[in-house]
């Protein structure tokens, strides 16, 4: 029974994103990469990125994110809402799984690119401890913001970066995070980059890492990613992957 409704689910999904092709403007995505982008959903429409992960931390444990999911809905040209949901497991002495705190997300655009002034937006985070799973329930709220900025620096060429901090829902000390990506858009469907992250936690040593990717827009309203990474530090992961596939809808 579940199998025939998720079949129905897939067709009507299917249908509605056909319906919507012509779309206002190409999809613009929170992913692959780690840094987000300043553009909010357009008014009315849904969005879904959805993303399938893989990390090996150490020689003994890995983990798959099967899948994580981003829920937007565009409140107006300027402002969105969002869901995030990640589905988890982790294998290392034994092997856990399960739903990660839910979290509840807002995306408001500050100021359009005008000179050197970036497109800069604020993003704001609240995971619920206890909206998960009983094996990854966290203590406490965790807050989070970013404030994340693009430049167009050619027709071609962008770059864009994120400034923020995260709390863990355990410890009361901010970890404090950057990102500084580059885009390359090689046709008007294909597009690649590569980044550089990190997080530093205020009572412990950072963690760097790198990765590239691409991107490839199906319909101006769809588009799937790929793309891989290493860690720079010793307490970074040695390496990690992800794919994933986005779209949007007019209500």
């Amino acid at each position: 029974m579940v199998k025939y409704i998720l079949i129905i689910v897939v067709m009507i999904l299917i249908s509605k994103i056909n319906s919507f092709g012509q779309d206002i403007t190409p999809i613009q995505t929170d992913r692959p990469d780690q840094t987000e982008t300043p553009f909010t959903v357009p008014k009315n429409h849904f969005q879904m990125e959805n993303g399938f992960s893989f990390e090996r931390t150490d020689n003994s444990t890995k983990s798959f994110t099967n899948p994580s999911i981003l829920f937007k809905y565009g409140i107006s040209d300027y402002f969105e809402v969002g869901l995030i949901t990640e589905f988890t497991t982790i294998s290392s002495d034994k092997t856990i799984t399960g739903l990660n705190p839910v979290t509840l997300r807002i995306k408001e655009k500050i100021s359009d690119e005008k000179g050197i002034l970036p497109t800069t937006s604020f993003i704001g985070y609240l995971t619920i401890p206890h909206f998960a799973t009983d094996n990854f329930k966290a203590t406490y709220y965790a807050p989070a913001f970013k404030f994340t900025m693009q430049h167009t620096l050619s027709e071609k060429f962008s770059l864009g970066y994120n400034l923020g901090a995260e709390w863990d829902g355990e410890s009361p000390y901010p970890i404090f995070i950057y990102t500084i990506t580059t885009d390359y858009s090689i046709t008007n469907k294909f597009s690649i980059f590569s980044e550089i992250y990190g997080f530093a936690p205020e009572k412990s040593k950072a963690d760097h890492r790198i990765d590239c990717g691409l991107s490839y827009l199906i319909r101006p309203n769809v588009s799937l990613d790929f793309s891989g990474g290493i860690g720079l530090t010793d307490n970074a992961p040695k390496y990690f992957l992800s794919t994933g596939f986005s779209f949007r809808l007019k209500d």
